[in-house]
């Protein structure tokens, strides 16, 4: 159940708060307004329906309050009840949140009220209460000591936890103190001190509460189990391994908060001419009014007024996209369309760490721990967590929630801490959902020529820059937007020399890898090796060859299915290292390319052609293998203009061109042999 709370503000609304001090030009009550307007806009945004708002004037030329006859509690209005704040709520407060005439009142007392607020309101319930106190402290408070200690064994007995926030109080934490204070404002504070200490609370100023303004909150979340049972290997009836797990939220993508469509109440009688109801709009109380949604469903039929004929919704029938067809599928039908599932995590295979990219992770992470209180769980996870560890491997599970929901395929890692052991597990994607996209430079322009160009209607001005540079002005983001001033500094001589030690020019790429570990740099020189990924196989400390416990040959060659070319294409692409097999699915690829433009009936498999000869040239540029593709491409383009594939393909060459599929210059892939000059005559011959 979502956190229950109850928080009232106590707002000294003197008149002394009008005034200006310590160089600022904004009034105290302004000034200090920042922080309490930006809590309970944060509260009204949430909209959850238990934060709950109350708010107490202090100093206000009226007394309303329930103890307004007893002594001592003048001048102090309950300017709003508790409960949940909205809108309409905000907008009303706003409009009482003024000075007053008056520097009488008693924080003490105030406080007394905000406490009988909040035991009204809850009563016997569990929540958490919070009295915030915003004052100048320029006020007579009554010192009576005996008070004082009732006060807060009072709030420490309901568990009431009290932040007083002082204009310019003295705060050594913080750094401030405040000069020429006057005698009443420094036992006004003494005072205050001794009570937050009484119920350990907090006191401070509250120029450090607004200077916290500026950075982002994080919110504080219960963990959430999404799912409770056996982790298994194998099957459990037959002696595999089986382990009680526990599964939470890691990470976890956040919601949009939920929004409502309303009208202003003036405008509501306004726009209705009598005053009275307006059709479309339901009265929610307050200034607001919500707006009500009526939605109806026609069908062609030339003999209804003007073509259409409104249908009920009972009436209508489940149609899925297909291309542009609405295609109809019964509810039998779509019944068998259904996987049938049962609730279970089970392990299906292992994978060594390195044949999982990062960037194939895109969804949000859980962690599995070992059930509660279950030794024999905690043992079984923390040995299995450690053989995936010394081995290097990851798990690839099958997780299903609940009986009849959707499985998911999941990678489960080890972590081990000092004090803590867990399997963070990530949602795997689909071959479809993976895609590489090749972006453009930010700060330049290539032409097809390969003219580079730094003044464009696409590139950012330095006015512009200027500008932007200057809109991030909040300290927070700026001190984690560029290194520390001292260290940088510090490094700049070092760094030059290395700059020109390892003839690093502007435009150019490096000659060397430079890697910086610690104190130590490592200078790495590349080999010539074409291919994407140059790395040693893993060998695990056991010595074990997990590919042949494992049954996946490395360098196992699968032939490409037509109907399904590109994605079988870019799986050997994202799983192989072996150049072989690369090169045979590349020239299983181009097969399939020339037999879908051979048996095309007109241009009906051009779009596919050109889709397949896409993909291959993106997995070329990716493994550096420039010559295999222009080779293919000068094959392919003879071929087409002599006419050995089906007749006259013509326009599908032009085609190419257009889509840019020309070949692969060495601006693009460094090895190649092509120029730009040269790609760009093959491309316009």
């Amino acid at each position: 159940m979502a956190d229950k709370e109850a928080t009232v503000y106590i707002l000294d609304l003197g008149s002394s708060m009008a005034d200006c001090h310590n160089g600022r030009i904004e009034s105290d009550m302004s000034w200090s307004m920042r922080y309490v307007w930006d809590r309970i806009s944060t509260t009204v945004a949430a909209n959850r329906k238990t934060w709950n708002v109350g708010v107490v004037g202090l100093k206000t030329d009226e007394t309303d309050n329930p103890m307004a006859e007893e002594d001592g509690y003048n001048n102090i209005s309950i300017l709003r009840e508790i409960g949940p704040m909205g809108m309409a709520e905000l907008r009303t407060l706003q409009e009482k949140i003024q000075p007053s005439s008056t520097d009488v009142g008693d924080c003490l007392s105030a406080i007394v009220i905000a406490i009988e607020m909040i035991q009204t309101f809850i009563k016997k319930l569990k929540y958490n209460r919070r009295i915030i106190l915003v004052t100048n402290g320029e006020a007579h408070i009554d010192e009576d000591e005996d008070a004082v200690a009732e006060i807060s064994t009072r709030m420490k007995d309901l568990g009431i936890e009290l932040t007083v926030l002082g204009v310019d109080f003295d705060d050594s934490e913080f750094g401030f103190k405040e000069e020429d204070k006057t005698e009443l404002k420094a036992t006004n504070e003494g005072l205050l001190k001794q009570l937050t200490d009484a119920c350990d609370g907090q006191l401070g100023t509250i120029a450090e509460a607004i200077a916290e303004l500026s950075v982002p909150r994080l919110k504080p979340v219960k963990p959430y189990k999404t799912y409770e049972g056996p982790l298994t290997l194998g099957d459990p009836q037959q002696g595999a391994m089986s382990i009680d797990v526990e599964r939470y939220f890691k990470t976890h993508k956040a919601a949009i908060p939920a929004a409502s469509n309303v009208v202003l109440q003036q405008n509501h009688a306004t726009q209705s001419g009598d005053g009275g109801a307006m059709e479309g709009v339901q009265s929610s109380g307050g200034d607001f009014a919500a707006v009500s949604a009526e939605r109806t469903y026609k069908v062609n039929d030339p003999e209804a007024p003007q073509g259409k004929l409104e249908v009920k919704l009972e009436d209508l029938a489940k149609g899925y996209e297909y291309g542009r067809t609405a295609v109809h599928i019964s509810d039998s039908e779509h019944n068998i369309t259904k996987i049938e599932t049962t609730k279970g995590f089970a392990i299906i295979g292992f994978i060594p760490q390195d044949n999982f990219e990062p960037f194939v992770n895109m969804g949000g992470s859980c962690m599995i721990v070992p059930q509660k209180f279950n030794d024999e769980a905690a043992i079984k996870l923390s040995s299995f967590i450690h053989s995936l560890h010394e081995l290097e491997s990851y798990a690839v599970a099958r997780l299903v929630m609940k009986d009849g929901k959707e499985p998911l395929l999941l990678i489960l890692a080890p972590h081990i801490d000092l004090e803590f052991e867990c399997l963070y597990d990530f949602p795997l994607p689909f071959a479809e959902d993976v895609r590489s996209y090749r972006f453009p430079p930010l700060d330049k322009v290539v032409t097809v020529t390969g003219k580079v160009l730094n003044e464009h209607r696409q590139l950012p001005s330095q006015d512009l820059l200027e500008t932007m540079t200057g809109a991030a002005d909040s300290p927070i983001l700026v001190k984690y937007a560029k290194p520390d001033e001292n260290l940088e500094q510090a490094a700049k001589s070092r760094l030059d020399d290395l700059i020109m030690t390892a003839e690093v020019k502007k435009g150019e790429l490096p000659k060397h890898v430079l890697v910086l570990h610690y104190t130590k740099l490592i200078i790495l020189v590349p080999s010539k090796a074409t291919g994407r990924r140059q790395r040693d196989k893993v060998v695990p400390r056991s010595g074990l060859d997990i590919d042949a416990l494992l049954k996946q040959p490395e360098h196992k060659r699968a032939k490409i299915d037509a109907n399904n070319a590109i994605p079988e294409f870019r799986q050997i692409m994202n799983t192989s290292d072996n150049e072989d097999v690369v090169n045979d699915a590349a020239k299983q690829l181009g097969q399939i390319i020339r037999d879908l433009i051979s048996d095309s009936m007109g241009d009906l498999n051009y779009e596919r052609a050109i889709e397949d000869l896409g993909v291959l040239r993106e997995g070329m540029v990716d493994f550096e293998l420039a010559a295999l593709f222009n080779t293919f491409l000068l094959d392919l383009k003879n071929k087409i203009i002599s006419g050995e594939l089906g007749g006259d393909r013509r326009e599908l060459w032009w085609m190419m061109k257009g889509k840019k599929l020309g070949l692969i210059d060495n601006l693009t892939v460094e090895s190649s042999n092509v120029t730009p000059e040269e790609a760009a005559e093959v491309s316009t011959a």
